[in-house]
């Protein structure tokens, strides 16, 4: 029977995707594109990509970024952290090693933000060093292959998982291993759905194939349920411009722009008597369409209304549309509501 790693690479070879990222095993090229594909689909991250690449297209032009702007480039990804996290990593590489990539697992895995996987990813496919890169689609392939019916989010079932790929990496050939297995999990072994078990090369060696479990694989640990929170969000507008403020520099959404919010969700004349208790000169207000954002562990629940004032009070930063566009990182649980703008390009 010909091994798994051989008809893998033999099949990543004749059936990868063609993505930016493949284009060469630049290692600043590979972690960018790992980062930004953190809870991120393929579709969604290649204009991120690409756009960022070409503001930032080596390591020291992403240490010399100025904050606000790498957020802007960010805007919209969510997981904010990820950015700041590729800045201080983009610093120590030019401090440390004048810019260059080490080719070495540990001091890959030292830096900001690169956990094993990414260590494994950038170690592997940029350097061929024989390590393993295991998220949740190797994870999920692996489960299936072996017919293993753990939790995969059980560390202790992690390690096992990565010790397993470790013992499969061909010499010489880790990295097409690595990303043979990732892309049967993005492409075949699917996570939502049925997998296409019929058109899959490792089917005659997988375990849930043959005994008719791939749809009960892999399992997981019940998740809690999230926090919901309710939030009445305000559109404000004055002479042209819009109401936004800094959120905190630590906790949800940190140091990012937003548009302003009460607690809970108020109806029309509870808002009323709300922004005239906070000294708010109200022209009118216009009820916009509720909406719903779902972060890892909470939920916002969201009422927002659009609300033209006679004088822009202090405390806010108003900006333009253009300006809010271009310059300002607003987090997308805020996008719903900024269609107003986009209704009227020319201002409000």
């Amino acid at each position: 029977m010909v091994p798994l790693p051989n008809i893998l690479c033999r099949w990543f070879t004749e059936n990868k995707r063609d993505l930016p990222w493949r284009q060469d095993k630049n290692p600043y090229h590979i972690w960018l594109s790992e980062i930004m594909l953190q809870q991120t689909r393929v579709e969604a991250v290649i204009p991120y990509y690409e756009r960022f690449l070409a503001a930032c297209p080596t390591v020291h032009d992403l240490a010399a970024l100025e904050e606000q702007k790498l957020l802007k480039l960010w805007e919209g990804l969510g997981y904010y952290s990820r950015a700041r996290n590729l800045q201080k990593a983009a610093c120590i590489l030019c401090e440390q090693y004048g810019g260059i990539f080490p080719a070495d697992f540990h001091a890959l895995h030292s830096l900001p933000g690169i956990g094993d996987y990414t260590a494994g990813a950038i170690g592997s496919i940029a350097f061929g060093l024989p390590v393993p890169a295991v998220d949740g689609n190797v994870l999920r392939v692996m489960a299936r292959l072996s017919g293993d019916s753990r939790p995969i989010d059980d560390p202790k079932v992690k390690k096992d998982i990565t010790m397993q790929v470790q013992q499969l990496l061909p010499a010489g050939q880790s990295g097409d291993f690595n990303q043979a297995l990732m892309e049967l999990g993005a492409t075949v072994c699917l996570p939502h759905g049925a997998p296409k078990c019929q058109s899959c090369p490792a089917a005659s060696l997988c375990t849930a194939f043959q005994q008719g479990t791939a749809l009960s694989l892999p399992a997981r640990t019940p998740k809690k349920p999230r926090k919901i929170q309710q939030r009445t969000i305000l559109l404000l507008h004055c002479q042209g411009k819009i109401a936004v403020r800094r959120r905190p520099a630590k906790g949800l959404l940190a140091g990012l722009w937003e548009l302003p919010a009460y607690e809970g969700v108020l109806s029309p004349d509870a808002l009323r008597q709300a922004l005239a208790q906070d000294g708010f000169s109200v022209r009118e207000i216009l009820s916009l369409r509720p909406a719903k954002h779902i972060f890892t562990h909470i939920e916002w629940h969201m009422a927002g209304y659009d609300i033209a004032l006679n004088a822009c009070p202090d405390g806010f930063t108003w900006a333009t549309p253009h300006e809010l566009r271009g310059a300002y990182a607003l987090p997308s649980a805020f996008r719903p509501f900024l269609q107003t703008l986009e209704d009227n390009p020319d201002g409000l």
